[in-house]
């Protein structure tokens, strides 16, 4: 079968003639032969990686990387199509896998790093995980085409980044203020500057317009005196004017200079004093904001103490939990070990206690078979001495050496004794009377009279005494 692949597509053929993989666009597929198809379109991987900062500052990293195989590497696609084609690319495995790559650098990463190397070198924060991330990924074949890491997010109840907005805006306000106080400042300050010196110039344009005023009647007058010169009285009245003239213009003109400086320094005063009134209220704006700004710090640094504090405490009840889990689990291992035991010895004991019995059964047996045998032979020996009982426990007792045991016991008994013999007589005897005939009195008589001697030679071979109702021994050997 000959088979082509798509433009995006790759043919991977494996079987009889072919050693590892064979990567393909087209080829003929022979009998033998499997031919699959995989794709080198890349895929767009989302997710939020969670991480912490040095400073044990937990934060949300957005990300979105488009990642596919190296389409222009046989090696990669050979590593691809072993490791991850017979995978869909959407499915949990191939995204766990792109994604735990991903957050395992960016976790490791962002650990080396305060918050604020972070924040401020986004660039390089994105470049240093990028190629992290691609020197995993290249032992799978996969390439990264595209990687957009978006703002930092704060975690919820660890709110540093709204933090950091708040303390920035509250700077910008304050410094809004202090700009907008010293722009006030300038403007009241430039606005009597030019008042001042508008006042000043009014008054020399004033002064200088009297004395060209003054100038021109002098002129006149000296004209009138010139045409009058035969009229002397007026003339000198006309002096006299003008030098009183003269003089109220120079009163006058102290009058203006003293004003025009006292003007000066009420206006030099009040730029001193206005000076004085914002400086204080720069002063007291920049308490404020030091203030706010000592304030954040310190929330700063508590909101970082709480934090450290609750991971170290969230930290030692993990490794109680842990060496509790440690404990219960050895506990359970030991009582498994030890049911363990309990039924090895059960098992070795019930194995002994079945052997026993049938042992204890087999002897049973045998003792029953025993039994059977001999009295099959008992039967067989009382029918061959013609059913004669004493004749069969004579010669079970001496085929058994009973008789021997007998004598043996009895010799044993007696050995190292030296018994003192005596014979004593009842008148008559064997000898005597061979018929054996006599009353039974007489006889009885007879074993009556071998009790004295009998219980004399106990007593001299053992030294115990017969009983007081049955007589007692005297030292007269004649009785």
């Amino acid at each position: 079968m000959y088979r082509v692949a798509r433009a995006s597509e790759y043919l991977v053929i494996t079987g009889s003639g072919i050693t590892d993989i064979n990567i393909t666009k087209k080829a003929w597929v022979l009998p033998g032969q499997s031919c699959t198809k995989f794709d080198i379109s890349p895929v767009n991987y989302t997710f939020e990686v969670q991480a912490m900062s040095a400073e044990k500052l937990p934060f949300l990293l957005p990300a979105v990387f488009t990642v596919g195989p190296r389409a222009d590497d046989e090696a990669s696609l050979t590593k691809y199509a072993k490791l991850i084609s017979p995978h869909d690319k959407l499915s949990n495995h191939v995204k766990d896998l792109v994604q735990g790559i991903i957050e395992g650098e960016t976790r490791v990463l962002a650990a080396s790093m305060t918050m604020e190397e972070i924040f401020k070198g986004t660039k390089e924060f994105k470049q240093e995980v990028f190629e992290k991330v691609q020197l995993e990924l290249n032992q799978f074949g996969l390439l990264i085409y595209n990687a957009n890491v978006k703002q930092l997010v704060d975690v919820q109840g660890h709110e540093y980044f709204s933090y950091l907005g708040q303390k920035t805006q509250m700077e910008a306000a304050n410094q809004a203020k202090i700009d907008v106080a010293e722009a006030r400042m300038k403007g009241e300050i430039g606005e009597k500057l030019r008042l001042g010196e508008t006042l000043q110039n009014a008054a020399k344009i004033d002064a200088e317009t009297r004395i060209i005023s003054t100038q021109r009647g002098g002129e006149g007058r000296k004209a009138e005196i010139k045409v009058r010169t035969e009229v002397k009285v007026y003339e000198n009245h006309r002096e006299a004017e003008v030098a009183e003239a003269n003089a109220v213009l120079a009163k006058k003109k102290a009058g203006w200079a003293k004003e025009a400086q006292v003007a000066e320094v009420e206006a030099e005063k009040a730029v001193a004093l206005r000076d004085a009134e914002l400086q204080k209220e720069v002063e007291r704006m920049n308490a404020l904001a030091m203030t706010e700004k000592l304030k954040a710090e310190l929330l700063s640094k508590a909101s970082v103490e709480y934090e450290t504090k609750v991971q170290e405490a969230n930290w030692e009840l993990y490794k109680k939990q842990k060496e509790a889990e440690a404990f219960l689990y050895e506990k359970e291992k030991e009582a498994e070990a030890q049911r363990a035991t309990a039924e090895a010895d059960f098992y070795r004991r019930k194995q002994i206690i079945d052997g026993d019995l049938y042992a204890k059964m087999k002897e049973a047996e045998g003792l029953k078979a025993l039994a059977e045998a001999q009295g099959t032979y008992l039967h067989t020996l009382l029918e061959a001495v013609g059913g004669n009982y004493g004749a069969l426990r004579d010669y079970l007792m001496i085929s058994g050496g009973m008789f021997q045991d007998l004598a043996k016991i009895n010799g044993e008994a007696i050995h190292g004794l030296q018994p003192k013999i005596s014979i004593w007589t009842n008148g008559g005897s064997h000898e005597a009377n061979p018929e054996g005939g006599g009353s039974a009195l007489k006889e009885v008589a007879g074993i009556y009279k071998t009790l004295p001697p009998l219980f004399k030679t106990v007593h001299e071979q053992t030294g115990m005494m017969p009983p007081t109702w049955m007589g007692t021994i005297t030292n007269d050997s004649s009785q």
